[in-house]
């Protein structure tokens, strides 16, 4: 997303005059206009070296030094059990990390173009208006893409930052805070926005294929999703084949081409015909969980279940928003949501 010309202009005649009242040399001038003149054109942050980032942020130099070299000293980890059984790391920031991260968001990353196809993680979108675009469709394909964060590399980070403008070190130092152990992780603030980011001409390569063959394409975060009236198998070969081309692994024990007109669950939605709902299993899940909290007590029921999720209060009432979304007028998940907010405060 560019600025007009006529305020990009007037940004780098400041800077050059900056330059000018602090007296610096002619060729120094000339070369700082143009390393600057295509981050003001990209609409993002002008970053000159380490110091420089550090004061944008709002955080010591020797602090944001460590961050980036050592960044596993600033993650606390755990896992969470996958709807589909099996665990997930999640790996989430200290509040000094999260602080630089939420900057690189809002000043960078959110500023970016992400592909229409995207419904994971994006501002309007949701669970929901994924699964709208599939309802009345006769046959689906859902393919998911293994290891989907880790798969995205530091050195993939680094080019997107130096696409934008910035100097080598500038974008090992903007990477460095988004990634660990070299690749995005799961529960950083900067992954969801990077991983679309950096999927958009996967996206779209998948949109194309999808008009070869008639058929609709979505993606939430990791899960692919084409339907229409026909899908030939030799569709799952060319996506596998693109996705593959990215650096992805297709897990193939998660394809399923779904032909049939009856009811088909897309990214946890129940979608039949025109209408979509929650699954019976989910709504009874959610309920039973209520009814022992409120029986038994908050701790007791976490402390019976082993619970380690520092945010498992957090995920509950999410699912119940989520439940609020396609069901806006039940009363339960209404009464539900106030009465776990309840616990929070407490």
């Amino acid at each position: 997303m560019t600025k007009p010309a006529e305020e990009i202009k007037k940004e780098i005649n400041d800077w050059k005059n900056f330059f000018i009242d602090h007296g610096l040399e002619t060729k120094l001038i000339s070369d700082y206009l143009s390393y600057i003149s295509s981050l003001i054109e990209n609409n993002v942050p002008v970053i000159f070296e380490i110091k420089h980032l550090s004061q944008l942020i709002g955080i010591n130099t020797s602090e944001l030094l460590k961050m980036i070299y050592s960044p596993s000293n600033f993650y606390r980890e755990f896992e969470i059990t996958k709807r589909s059984g099996g665990k997930r790391k999640i790996s989430t920031p200290y509040p000094s990390l999260k602080k630089c991260q939420r900057w690189i968001y809002k000043n960078i990353l959110k500023k970016q173009s992400i592909s229409s196809h995207a419904h994971g993680y994006v501002q309007s979108k949701s669970i929901i208006t994924n699964a709208t675009i599939h309802a009345g469709k006769n046959n689906l394909l859902k393919m998911d893409v293994k290891d989907f964060f880790p798969s995205i590399s530091i050195n993939w980070v680094i080019v997107f930052f130096k696409k934008l403008g910035y100097a080598h070190d500038i974008s090992f130092y903007l990477a460095s805070l988004c990634c660990l152990n070299n690749h995005l992780p799961q529960g950083a603030v900067t992954s969801p926005c990077l991983s679309n980011i950096l999927t958009f001409s996967l996206d779209n390569r998948l949109g194309k294929l999808s008009k070869k063959y008639q058929v609709t394409y979505t993606r939430y975060a990791d899960d692919l999703f084409f339907s229409g009236d026909k899908i030939p198998l030799s569709l799952i070969k060319s996506v596998t084949n693109i996705v593959t081309s990215y650096g992805f692994n297709i897990n193939t024990e998660k394809t399923h081409l779904i032909r049939t007109s009856k009811r088909k669950i897309v990214t946890g939605v129940a979608v039949h015909n025109e209408v979509i709902t929650l699954p019976r299993t989910y709504k009874k899940n959610i309920t039973n969980t209520l009814y022992h909290i409120k029986k038994h007590g908050y701790l007791s029921h976490v402390s019976k279940l082993k619970v380690r999720n520092p945010f498992y209060l957090e995920s509950l009432i999410g699912k119940l928003n989520f439940w609020q979304q396609i069901e806006p007028d039940n009363i339960f998940v209404k009464k539900s949501i106030s009465y776990l907010k309840g616990i929070k405060k407490q």
